[in-house]
């Protein structure tokens, strides 16, 4: 593998990278304090259509999708960069139009869905003037085994009828969320990757509730936020079935193969602005006669922590190339290794930065404790990290069993 970015991608990287040091990260506090001075703390700030705006002027919008006809058709590779960059800031993915989990969705429509599907979800999607949540995990079954699943879409005539609860779907509580993809158990007698499909949703449809929004680590992650949801005798046309009944672990490993990817390109983005403002504060504060960087091993520290990012980084391109080059299957094993590597990475190199600002590390004055939040929540979205070391060893084991 060649690690030398191409032409295209650094053009990207150069312009991505400016707009997130001069457009995005000074803003940043004006966004907080816009958002928390508001009675609605639901609402998006102004400041987030200025930025859009700016980004879609210039061309940096859509950049995740390969297919010219939607985005800026760059590869997983070419891309992973520019992620890794919108990670340094919460409010840079949606800025470009790159986030979790609309780019799962758009991605999901845009391979698996019908011309009516994309004509009435995807293009205003992608233009950004709606937003859209996931629905899959539920609260009582181990999510883990996505075959534990209990909701249903139960097939009537020329209807489908969906009932059960999900929760931790991101992006639920977003003003402008208009649709859900949710995956419900269809018939249970069929093999145990063809029970499932997946639908889509207008939040709007008679049954559907919103019960609570929950927080991680006390973050509700507003404007976003991750929901518990109801769907009681939710019905819809059978056409809102993506790519038919029974293909909804088809659709998953599809929509989920470029998703924990994406998360682990944004990973390695806050891990390096958090190492950044480790080392600004280490060699800025005096304690007991000496720089902070050399009292209490705090050099070390950060000699981990680089060697950790550097590593890690590798280990996702290496996993985008293979997506590229091999697809999702070739993939697999690379996924699962960077999924259950880089948000436990991330999160020890934000606890070192942390442990170096004190008490302003766990304010909101830095963006360090929601980064912490967000790397220990990528623990178990997409994924636990036990599932994906599970996977892992049963390749690496695999390659020792006696043939006969």
């Amino acid at each position: 593998m060649d690690f030398a970015h191409s032409p295209r991608a650094r053009e990207y990287i150069e312009r991505v990278a400016a707009f997130v040091d001069t457009e995005i990260v000074p803003r940043e506090h004006d966004y907080l304090r816009a958002l928390r001075g508001r009675a609605d703390r639901w609402a998006v700030p102004p400041l987030i259509e200025d930025l859009k705006a700016k980004a879609r002027e210039q061309g940096l919008w859509n950049l995740f999708l390969p297919d010219e006809r939607y985005g800026a058709g760059l590869s997983v590779t070419e891309y992973a960069p520019l992620a890794e960059l919108m990670g340094r800031s919460p409010i840079a993915p949606e800025v470009f139009n790159c986030n979790a989990p609309d780019t799962g969705n758009a991605e999901v429509l845009l391979h698996y869905g019908s011309d009516e599907q994309r004509e009435r979800w995807l293009e205003p999607l992608l233009e950004g003037r709606i937003r859209s949540a996931f629905c899959m995990t539920e609260p009582d079954v181990a999510s883990s085994d996505a075959t534990n699943m209990e909701a249903t879409a139960v097939l009537d005539g020329d209807e489908v009828v969906l009932d059960g609860r999900k929760w931790w779907s991101t992006g639920i509580g977003h003003p402008d969320c208009r649709f859900v993809i949710f995956m419900g158990l269809t018939d249970p007698g069929a093999d145990r990757h063809r029970r499932h499909s997946m639908v889509l949703v207008p939040v709007d449809t008679p049954g559907v509730r919103i019960e609570r929004m929950l927080p991680v680590l006390g973050y509700l992650d507003e404007p976003y936020g991750h929901g518990e949801v109801s769907f009681t005798g939710v019905r819809l046309p059978r056409d809102a079935i993506i790519a038919g009944p029974g293909r909804g672990f088809e659709i998953a490993q599809g929509r989920l193969g470029p998703g924990r990817i994406h998360h682990c390109m944004r990973l390695i983005g806050m891990a390096e602005r958090a190492l950044e403002m480790a080392c600004r504060r280490a060699t800025a504060r005096t304690a007991f006669g000496k720089p902070l960087a050399n009292l209490g091993g705090n050099r070390e520290r950060i000699a981990r922590a680089r060697i950790a990012i550097d590593q890690a980084r590798l280990a996702v391109l290496h996993t985008a190339w293979l997506l590229d080059t091999a697809g999702p299957l070739g993939a697999f094993g690379g996924l699962s290794q960077v999924k259950a590597s880089v948000p436990a990475m991330v999160q020890s190199v934000v606890d070192t930065a942390i442990q170096l600002h004190g008490g302003a590390g766990l304010s909101d004055d830095t963006p360090l404790a929601g980064f912490l939040a967000a790397a220990r929540a990528l623990r178990l979205a997409d994924g636990p990290d036990e599932v994906h070391l599970g996977v892992v060893a049963r390749l690496e084991l695999g390659k020792y069993r006696e043939r006969t």
